[in-house]
């Protein structure tokens, strides 16, 4: 999570949506750099509600922040993560995907409350849920149009930004069933939804 506090902005990071890149270009000049814990890092709308917005308002007199994220296409979001959790690194963990193909991790990712460590990623839609009190995503980028994201944050904190190659999983061909892909467009339609409205 970044903090612009002169342009009122916050940018929250959604995993797996090139944020790491933009973190890195832009951590110099933000005024808050949250890295560390991922649940802090990688803060949803709702802890961002929870945490920091009270934070802004009482200590600092701020009410009115605007907040920025970045969103994937669905299952190319799940691609990215099962291929994260396929570096070497990973091996040996509970979380890894070694031991599954993409075929049976999306499975696995579609069981709800019952699913394996290893494909409990979380939904993009829910991490962007507004929530009742009128907090939401105020500028929501698709991943897929970058020079549109690019453009935005040249213009609103007012400089040229350069992005670099960060945290890359590993490349491989990886395919999903017409059954499967159905299913988890019906599962997670909320998701498919807010993405298809983005393009």
């Amino acid at each position: 999570m970044l903090v612009f506090w002169k342009k009122k902005l916050v940018f929250l990071s959604v995993p797996k949506t090139g944020t790491t890149a933009i973190e890195a270009a832009l951590a110099p000049v933000a005024d808050m750099v949250i890295s560390n814990p991922p649940e802090l890092k990688h803060a949803p709308v709702y802890r961002y509600n929870r945490f920091f917005r009270p934070m802004f308002e009482r200590a600092c007199n701020v009410d009115d922040m605007e907040l920025m994220a970045v969103m994937r296409e669905p299952i190319s979001w799940l691609a990215s993560w099962y291929r994260y959790r396929q570096r070497d690194a990973m091996r040996g963990h509970r979380n890894a995907t070694h031991h599954v193909s993409f075929e049976e991790f999306v499975l696995e990712y579609m069981k709800g409350d019952k699913k394996a460590a290893f494909a409990n990623v979380g939904s993009q839609a829910k991490f962007l849920e507004p929530r009742p009190n009128g907090v939401k995503v105020t500028h929501l980028f698709p991943y897929e149009d970058q020079p549109r994201l690019i453009r935005f944050l040249e213009e609103r904190l007012e400089q040229p930004i350069n992005l670099a190659q960060h945290n890359r999983s590993p490349q491989m061909d990886l395919e999903l069933s017409l059954d499967t892909q159905r299913k988890l467009r019906r599962k997670f339609s909320a998701d498919f939804d807010l993405h298809e409205s983005l393009l």
